[in-house]
């Protein structure tokens, strides 16, 4: 893996910010396709700058300036990179939920963002309804349909607003390599979600750290991680950057990955949480290593990634990286440890330490901290959270909350994050989130959502609930309740009422008590009772 590209200075703005970069390769390679999207539909690089600049236009006459936010809510498509596009043209900051979020927690990302325009999906305004949208006072919405949306609000439409606008009408602003570009929400693992801020640096960073003599310009990409996660936007960004193409699926299919690699040629993709996995225990066919494939980004690893990199004919990579981070450790190729994530990159410094940031012996698990050489690399604070910028970059350092081991050779090993966030399928669900609607309902007293192993991987969701005197609540009933409440991932698989919660003296749920206990005899299973919660929309 080569390194020249990374010194201490910070990287041109061409090489680096969104809008450089895109009126560079427009300029380079226009007929050059740049995406395609599932629906047949193909950009250039040519189409991709002027859908850029119409928005930005359109965004400019909505009063969007440099330095503002605008609060995307949109499923991978068209019309998220028509927004985030035209927002990063002026200058302004793209502040992305997960579309699966509702309720409560939505609120909470609304109103952090302080934005006062969004660009939201036709089927997600009627979330919006009934919420305190804080300064969100115009939507600009992806479709024809306004029904359901919230009161208050001034609504405009893509169509209109974006494909309508004239390219002209947007102000020609330089945009620096220290800039915001986005604004990513974390899951919120014992509070609510934050927002980490994103620079174009950050952003270069983290591209070339995983793309530099491994991804070039002749290179598709398969995208099918959402926009608003930092693997689905650093594929669009870096792909951008080498001037390769972008396969853009709104979500993965296990069911047809194969026949989509295929079909579009895609060289590269990645695989988070346990869809390696599913691929991996498919049943072996003569043609697995008759593929376009050649390289796998994948976190965690099968159980078996050479085995994996035979089968199928491709090279197998891991990495450890974080919305605040720039993917500080790295593996190399086709890796033969399948418990450790990889090795420190040049560029950073690493410490696991104690409660107190007193560096731990190698071998022990402790916090994982790290500092990078080159500014603006690591995320430079949590949107609007001051206090929780300052408890994580304390002395000097950016604590992950991770819990990480090192042995001697310098190989890092993820053991667990430091509070009590649940893992599943690839999504960091917040326990706190999950438990601010468990509490919601009239006949529960007390509840804790943990994690506990899942037989696909990583972790099931697992509520344990206190019910008030007296009070009866039959466990399908409970979730009927819930469902609409959270998202389809969030949603209890096992419940189990109790007398009480294990607490400290500071009443403190003590939930490694509860999950020592793990699934008990008198716990409620959602799969054994037949009930399948599918995806949102």
């Amino acid at each position: 893996m080569g390194w020249d590209w990374l010194d201490s200075r910070l990287p041109d703005r061409d090489a680096s910010v969104l809008k450089h970069i895109l009126c560079a390769r427009a300029a380079e390679i226009p007929d050059k396709v740049f995406v395609r999207f599932e629906d047949g539909a193909v950009w250039t690089y040519a189409d991709a700058l002027a859908n850029a600049r119409k928005a930005a236009a359109g965004l400019t006459g909505l009063g969007v300036g440099a330095g503002d936010v605008v609060f995307v809510l949109l499923p991978n498509g068209p019309d998220f990179l028509k927004a985030w596009f035209g927002a990063n043209f002026l200058g302004a900051v793209v502040a992305a939920p997960n579309v699966a979020l509702r309720g409560a927690a939505l609120q909470h990302l609304v109103t952090l963002s302080g934005a006062a325009v969004g660009v939201v999906a036709e089927r997600y305004l009627d979330r919006l309804a009934g919420l305190d949208l804080g300064a969100l006072r115009t939507i600009v919405v992806s479709g024809d349909d306004t029904v359901g949306a919230p009161a208050g609000v001034q609504l405009h439409r893509v169509t209109a607003s974006f494909d309508g606008a004239d390219p002209a009408a947007a102000p020609d602003v330089v945009v620096e390599p220290w800039q915001t570009q986005f604004i990513l929400f974390t899951s919120g693992t014992t509070g609510p979600a934050k927002g980490a801020i994103v620079t174009y640096v950050q952003m270069h960073d983290m591209v070339m750290a995983t793309f530099a003599d491994r991804v070039t310009g002749d290179d598709v990409y398969l995208a099918s991680t959402p926009l608003f996660h930092v693997g689905g936007s650093r594929v669009v960004h870096g792909m951008m950057m080498m001037g390769g193409a972008v396969v853009l699926q709104s979500s993965f299919r296990t069911e047809t990955f194969w026949d989509t690699i295929r079909r579009h040629g895609a060289t590269i993709c990645v695989l988070i949480g346990s869809v390696a996995r599913f691929l991996e225990d498919a049943p072996p066919r003569p043609d697995d290593a008759d593929n376009p494939l050649r390289l796998v980004s994948m976190s965690p690893l099968v159980s078996d990634p050479v085995a994996f990199s035979r089968r199928f004919g491709v090279d197998v990579t891991t990495s450890y990286g974080m919305s605040e981070l720039s993917i500080p450790i790295m593996s190399p190729i086709n890796p033969t440890n399948t418990e450790s994530c990889g090795r420190l990159r040049p560029g950073y410094e690493a410490r696991i330490v104690d409660d107190f940031d007193r560096e731990v012996p190698d071998g022990d698990a402790g916090e994982l901290i790290l500092r990078a050489d080159r500014p603006w690399t690591i995320s430079p604070g949590y949107w609007r959270m001051p206090e929780a910028s300052a408890a994580a970059w304390r002395n000097g350092w950016f604590h992950t909350g991770d819990r990480l081991r090192r042995n001697a050779e310098g190989d890092y090993f993820y053991v667990d994050r430091q509070k009590d966030a649940i893992r599943r399928r690839g999504e960091n669900i917040s326990s706190f989130e999950v438990e601010a609607e468990l509490l919601s309902h009239p006949r529960v007293a007390d509840a804790a959502a943990i994690g506990v192993p899942s037989p696909q991987g990583e972790q099931d969701v697992m509520a344990v609930v206190v019910l008030r005197p007296g009070a009866e609540l039959d466990p399908a009933d409970f979730l009927a309740y819930l469902r609409p409440r959270m998202a389809h991932y969030m949603v209890p698989r096992y419940i189990r009422y109790v007398a009480e919660l294990p607490k400290t003296p500071s009443a403190r749920t003590q939930k490694h008590l509860l999950r020592a206990d793990g699934v008990t005899g008198d716990t409620w299973d959602r799969e054994a009772a037949g009930i399948v919660v599918k995806r949102d929309s």
